[in-house]
Parts: structure tokens; sequence; C-alpha cells
């Protein structure tokens, strides 16, 4: 494992630039220092440096840990995980994870090293042991479940880490990873936003001929989830996921410093984010997230409608803005149809720029104890652009017994399944509308796999499964036996892949803070 030089360590910085935005003069030192990151930190905070032990082994080596520390595997390692805390404010500053071959050890250091609770560094020094420091990485890795509990973070945000050696008479004496937030040393403040997808579960009425059009039903989901954070910049410059989603967010972020007259662009990244053209609505999130970010930066208090109209959502279907707003379960009562001031034709919100969201009719908390089941199958993503727009045309107005038909389920039988915790009727209502209105013709224009899914869940024992918009995500939505639902959908999945994701209903819309 070779030593990176300092050109190496340069080209490693502007690598980590590239996807998070370009990083303090702290976060460069505290990656690229071949010192004490305590008294760096000591430094750095004006503070005493604590250390809380979490994990204490003796293991046996894995082929990564003897590749770095030059023994073989199955050699005995101390495995010790510790977090570097500001002894004042009790935050954690610092998540360490290192190994240490125990046959290297002189029985003293090896004492201090198990008694915990005292930073490496100083007990290299106490024991006056010479050693140099070589580091062999620095990458950006996503928190997860136990950093993002440690840091109080989310578990998509970026983390910067590095790891290196402590090089003692021509041996590695330690290898060492250290982890923290993009967020943490940063010179200025970032705004970080946090927005659900959602599930789109119908389309109300596609007829037209009551004087509205559109209107829906859908949930806000708890994951996958939209997640991105920005900063003031002279400029507009996006980091973060493939061209295509930095070309989203830089559009939205021009719409909405042009459409308010701010006085400064933002630096954002992208976290993490839905599959773009899966029914999950990333394209109204990423939008909304952006725009939020963007207003927060710059103190204006904008209503989420706005918004939408400033972005270009919300010109169908007003589930994505509602659930971006509130979270929840959201009934949405459509636009105004062929009349001065409403839509004139049959069109998806991608094409429906300058419409105003439509009003929320209703939204109630979707029962916690209820779960979500997604199966998002490998196939071509659902319809969008051109193609969509001309099944709007094509397939519009449908047949008005259906329209009736498919409110009075919703009006009915879903709302009052949701409100009396009803998962049955619930349920059977989801199942209803997979095959009236605009839903039959979303759901006909898919992949064979999509109709077998929906099959498959209900049979494994959902409460009810259906298409999400144009899919390909298909959901299953019950109370109890969704490990059973999970494996019926990864047998239909079989060779042709895709993802099996259990989730929740999200009761809370976007959540919105500086740092």
């Amino acid at each position: 494992m070779e030593p990176l030089t300092a050109d190496r360590i340069s080209a490693k910085i502007h690598e980590i630039e590239q996807r998070v935005g370009k990083l303090s003069p702290m976060q460069k030192v505290l990656i690229g220092t071949d010192g004490s990151v305590t008294n760096l930190l000591e430094m750095a905070t004006g503070h005493s440096v604590s250390i809380t032990t979490r994990v204490q082994d003796i293991v046996a080596a894995d082929t990564e840990a003897a590749a770095a520390l030059a023994i073989e595997p199955g050699d005995e390692v101390n495995h010790r995980i510790v977090e570097l805390k500001d002894s004042v404010t009790g935050n954690v500053l610092i998540y360490a994870v290192s190994r240490t071959p125990l046959r290297r050890l002189a029985p003293e250091f090896r004492q201090d090293l198990m008694r915990a609770d005292i930073p490496i560094g100083r007990i290299l020094s106490r024991h006056r042991i010479e050693s140099r420091r070589e580091i062999t990485d620095a990458r950006v890795v996503q928190a997860g479940t136990d950093l993002a509990r440690t840091f109080n973070i989310h578990r998509c945000e970026s983390m910067l880490s590095r790891k290196y050696r402590i090089i003692h008479r021509g041996e590695p004496l330690i290898a060492i990873e250290e982890i923290f937030p993009c967020t943490a040393f940063a010179d200025d403040v970032r705004v970080l936003v946090d927005a659900p997808s959602r599930l789109h579960i119908t389309l109300l009425d596609m007829n037209g001929t009551s004087g509205r059009v559109d209107g829906g039903v859908g949930v806000a989901l708890d994951e996958p989830g939209c997640l991105l954070d920005a900063r003031k910049g002279p400029g507009l410059d996006v980091h973060g996921g493939d061209e295509l989603l930095r070309t989203r967010v830089l559009e939205a972020a021009r719409a909405v410093k042009e459409g308010l007259g701010l006085p400064g662009g933002a630096d954002i990244t992208v976290h993490a984010v839905a599959r773009p053209h899966a029914g999950l609505g990333s394209g109204t999130q990423v939008a909304l997230a952006t725009a939020a970010a963007l207003c927060r930066l710059y103190d204006r208090d904008v209503p989420v409608p706005e918004l939408a109209r400033i972005v270009g959502r919300g010109g169908t279907s007003g589930i994505g803005t509602a659930a971006f707003a509130q979270g929840g379960f959201i009934l949405d009562g459509g636009h105004r149809f062929g009349s001065p001031g409403g839509k004139q034709d049959f069109r998806p919100s991608a094409a429906s720029r300058g419409v105003a969201p439509p009003p929320v009719l209703a939204r109630h908390r979707f029962p916690e104890d209820w779960r979500i089941l997604l199966a998002i199958p490998d196939i071509d993503a659902g319809a969008h652009g051109r193609r969509e727009i001309d099944i709007f045309r094509t397939h519009c107005p449908v047949p008005l017994h259906e329209v009736r038909e498919l409110c009075h389920e919703v009006l009915m039988r879903m709302i009052p399944g949701l409100v009396e915790q009803d998962i049955d009727l619930f349920g059977s209502a989801i199942n209803r509308t997979q095959v009236l209105g605009f839903k039959k013709v979303e759901v006909a224009m898919q992949h064979p796999v999509v109709s077998s899914l929906i099959e498959a869940m209900v049979e494994a024992g959902a409460a009810g499964a259906g298409l999400s918009s144009f899919g390909p995500t298909v959901y299953a939505v019950g109370d109890s036996g969704m490990a059973d639902v999970a494996r019926a959908a990864k047998e239909v999945l079989g060779d042709r892949g895709g993802t099996v994701i259990p989730t929740r209903a999200r009761n809370d819309g976007a959540a919105v803070r500086a740092e």
C-alpha cells in the first residue's frame, strides 16, 4: 500500500471538491495533515478534546487490515472505534477506527491502548515512540445509520474520510480511518434540505366535462428521499449525481435566482435523490429542495406553491408539492379546465409550466403502523418528456363513468379506510383504482413485470398494491406479513433485477435547516 505524495493528496482533495463542493482550509488540513489531529482540533475549537471508546476488541485481521498493516490475514489486531469530542459542548468532532497488530506492541503500550479513552497520539508521546504518518487515502463516504446517529445528521449526508498509517521502525504500527461530516469545520453557513419522495396513487378526473381536470391522491414517503445542501457562492455550481440531475438542479436554481431577484448564487451538493422517472416524484422534490435552500440562504420567505410555480412543478398533480410542504396522505382538487385562467388541454406537469399547483382538499396523517414496500424493476424509465405528452393527448379524455367510479372509490372507500385505519378497505380501494380512469392507461403501458408484481404482492398478503404514477415503481401497503410480500416481489424480479425497498409514509414535509 503506497502512501500518498503531497501532489496526490492535493489531487484527492480536488476530486472530493468535485463531488461535494469547495472545502474550507480547516477541512483540507484535517484531510492532509501528518501531525496530531487531536492537537489541531483543540486549537480550532479552543477546548480540550475528550475520547469516548465505542468498541475495543481483539479480532483476526481481515484481508484489508492485513494489507494495510503488512501482516498475515488472521493475525490478532486490536480493533478500536472512538469518538473525539469537544469536552465543553459534547459534540462529536471525529469518528476514528484504528487497527493495531498486537505482536508489534510493547506490553506498556498495549496496556495504555487497551485502557481506552486516551488519544493514540498521546500514547505515542507518553512512550516516546518515534513514528511518522503516511496518508493512504482520502474520499467521500455516505453516513449510513451508525454515523448518522453519532453526528446527529441524515443517513444520506456525505462524510469526509481519510486513512493513514503510523509507521514505527519501518513497519506499520497502527492503521487509522478518521471520518467527519462535510458540514463540519466549514467556513460558511450551509443549508441542508431533506425532502420526501412520494407515491402518486392516481389522477382523478382526466375527462374534464365537469369544468375541472387532474386532481389526485398520493402519499409522502420517508425513503428514498432527496437530500441536498447549499451555501452562498458568486455563481451557480452543482455537485453530485449525474449530468442530467445536475442540469435539473441548475435549471431550478436559475429560475429561483431570476424569479426572486436573489443578489448572489449558490454552491449546491446533491447527496441523495430517488431514481428519476421511476414514479417517485424525484424531479419535483429536487427542484423544490433547490428552491427552498436558496430561499433560506437569502432569507426569503416564499410559500411552497409559489416556489413550485417558479420552478415549473405542480401543473397537473399537486401531490409532489403538497408532500414537500406537509407530508402525509394528500387529496388535491385539480385545475379549472376549458375556461379563462385554467388549463386548455390534457398534459403532464412537466409540460404545464406557469400553471399553479392545485388546491389541497384533504390531508391526513398516514397510520404509523402501516408499512409500504416499493419494488422497482430494472426496466426502462416511466413515460416522460414528449412520450408522456403524447400519451396524455392520445388517451384523454377518459370515460366519464370511470372517473365517477374512481372518485367514489377515493371518497367513500380509500379515505374512510385511512381515517378509520381499516387497512383492508384502504387496500381494496387501491386495488380497484388500478383498472379505472387514467391509472388504467398507465398500467396498460407497462412492461409485463409490473402487472406480475402487483398481482404477486397482493397474493403474498399485501392489503393493496399498485403502480405509482407512470412507474415503473410498484408499491404495496400492509400492516403485517411484509417480509412475505418482499420475498414475492424479489421472486418476480428474478434475473431481470431490481430493487425492493421497505419504507413508510412520512407525515411531515421537507426539513430545512442551516448549519
